[in-house]
């Protein structure tokens, strides 16, 4: 094997020498798998949306290379189920690695908080479903890539959207028990003192496992909160969404984007109506063009377009393998260090309405966010209707 590869620098070498053309022609020819890695969280405590959001990058994946993968190379995509725990979610980054990943496709903010030192090191793109704004100071974390609204800037969306239409309101934000629930906790009661928004401000943990939330919203009520701002996933927001019904509490909801879904809508019934969503993906209830792929694709087994966590998982593959694809046009070795640099030159990445463009360039201010603002939605007669194509912090 060591005089195998010895061999191969060597040619590697001489055609170096003869010039750009002979470089290009040796990579057009490599058939060599671009091997992904992916932790999905499939049974944990954000299943209910991991699940969907990783077959959609598994149903991509599977798609592209019924086109013909990158250029000629298939996507070789590794994933496993990790439940939800950080330990876990290292492990499989360790045998990704090990196993010739060039790219990892991963999951929630403890877990991609706590591999952003190693993800530097190795050089390692790693394109998270977390929103976290830590994961946004590209000086910091230059290997990890936000594509969509920080949910900071969700967070402070939906305050700006309450001051200009109810100033002077009481704003509780109800979140998960985790990293991914307090995420924006702390910005959203900055965001309200630094603009000096008219607005009472504080927040409230929304236990796992819990079977309702009546006493913390009998607290709540007693404070006089009018909005309630949920940044957890759609099982506990419809929960809480029918216990806010079921109390006959006059509470607008304001669920950012991992609760606002077509599983709050389907889970919570009646009393989702009214709600607001800050979702930067487009429901599956408007269909776009950007979704007819994802469709014809799940349509050729039989199945239909499971919901917008699908076609989130989608797009953000097809951003990672846009990328890569930049890389095997040229000619150029497929590192991470080389899709990193790639995924930083691409602005206005157009999903076909799926989302609004993306944006991968770092911006002023040190922060790198592949989506600034979002669209906003309401729950009308069932289902997600757009109120505002564009909707900034």
């Amino acid at each position: 094997m060591k005089t195998y590869l010895a061999v191969m620098a060597a040619m590697a070498l001489l055609l170096a020498a003869c010039g750009d053309d002979a470089e290009t022609e040796v990579a057009a020819d490599d058939d060599d798998p671009i091997v992904i890695g992916n932790i999905a969280d499939l049974s944990g405590a954000t299943g209910d949306v991991g699940t969907p959001y990783s077959e959609g990058i598994r149903g991509y994946v599977d798609w592209r290379n019924e086109q013909g993968g990158i250029d000629g190379r298939p996507i070789e995509l590794m994933w496993e189920d990790y439940q939800y725990d950080v330990a876990i979610a290292e492990s499989l980054y360790t045998d990704y690695l090990a196993e010739g990943a060039v790219a990892i496709q991963g999951w929630g903010t403890a877990d991609t908080e706590a591999l952003r030192g190693r993800v530097n090191e190795d050089e390692v793109p790693f394109m998270s479903a977390s929103y976290s704004e830590e994961l946004t100071r590209y000086e910091e974390t230059p290997y990890n890539f936000i594509v969509a609204t920080s949910y900071s800037d969700q967070l402070r969306i939906a305050l700006r959207w309450i001051h200009e239409n109810d100033p002077g309101a009481e704003v509780a934000v109800f979140h998960h028990d985790s990293p991914f629930g307090t995420s924006p906790v702390g910005d959203g009661e900055d965001y309200v003192a630094d603009e000096g928004l008219d607005l009472g401000y504080q927040s409230h943990v929304m236990p796992g496992g819990a079977t309702d939330f009546v006493g913390e919203l009998r607290r709540i009520s007693d404070d006089g909160v009018s909005h309630v701002v949920i940044q957890n996933v759609e099982s506990p927001a419809a929960l809480l969404a029918s216990d806010i019904a079921d109390q006959g509490l006059d509470i607008q909801l304001h669920l950012l984007n991992w609760a606002a879904g077509e599983q709050f809508v389907e889970l919570a019934g009646d009393a989702a109506e009214g709600a607001i969503g800050i979702q930067p993906w487009t429901p599956t209830d408007v269909e776009v063009p950007g979704q007819e792929d994802a469709r014809d694709h799940l349509e050729g087994e039989g199945e239909e377009l499971v919901n917008l966590q699908y076609t989130q998982g989608w797009w953000k593959m097809d951003l990672m393998a846009t990328a890569i694809e930049s890389l095997v046009e040229a000619g150029e070795e497929v590192t991470g260090a080389a899709i990193a640099d790639a995924l930083e030159q691409i602005d206005g990445f157009d999903t076909g309405g799926v989302s609004l463009p993306i944006d991968m360039t770092p911006r002023d201010g040190g922060k790198r966010a592949g989506m600034i603002c979002s669209p906003l939605w309401v729950v009308e007669d069932g289902v997600w209707i757009e109120e505002a194509d564009e909707f900034c912090p």
